[in-house]
């Protein structure tokens, strides 16, 4: 995803915050400084960078460090999560929502490992954390953007419900430059019909 945002962080946490349910294969919750060499040997990849706004490279322990710091403030307009195997508990990628603003539009943004691309994992981390952003917040939509290049993101996005809203450029510090990207949007109604007919196939 282009614009994964880190996000605005107030301190207004909501205290015990609820965390996204778990999935089959995957769960989501809070990296952790034991998950530290994960992130750094898997996020310093210039194919994963070139796709995300504001993810550097090379990404530096220093980068890990700072994610999970921000990630362990979760309030109603930020939250942040590992994407880890259910199985085993190995991180493999992040999930975000955020508030880009104050009240603004909440943007969703996710990255994955090499290793864990083409496997179906990101489509079913984005369903939870769509889910959870709903749940938690009440906004009316989400937004998403990728890279017109990355159709495996595209894919993801439009099994999880996500609609085609236009294109645009957007900044990318990995890419180092402008890109061209495709934005998405998925109301709060399209996904209460999602859940109660069953998800897109």
């Amino acid at each position: 995803m282009v614009l994964e945002s880190e996000g605005y962080l107030d301190e207004s946490c909501l205290g015990a915050a609820v965390m996204p349910q778990e999935g089959v294969r995957v769960r989501l919750d809070l990296p952790r400084t034991d998950d530290l060499a994960d992130i750094v040997f898997l996020a310093n990849n210039r194919k994963i960078a070139s796709h995300l706004a504001t993810m550097p490279h090379p990404f530096t322990l220093e980068d890990a460090r700072r994610m999970v710091q921000r990630s362990a403030v979760l309030n109603s307009t930020h939250a942040s999560f590992a994407i880890r195997m259910a199985t085993t508990g190995r991180l493999i990628g992040q999930a975000t929502w955020s508030a880009l603003e104050p009240g603004g539009p909440v943007q969703v943004g996710y990255w994955l490992g090499e290793p864990f691309w083409g496997q179906g994992f990101a489509t079913e981390a984005l369903q939870m954390l769509v889910d959870h952003a709903f749940a938690q917040g009440d906004m009316r939509e989400l937004l998403a953007d990728c890279r017109v290049t990355n159709a495996a993101s595209r894919r993801v996005l439009v099994k999880c419900g996500f609609q085609y809203r236009d294109q645009s450029m957007a900044r990318s510090l990995g890419a180092g430059g402008s890109v061209p990207i495709e934005r998405f949007a998925l109301e709060r109604s399209v996904w209460r019909a999602l859940k109660h007919w069953g998800r897109v196939a």
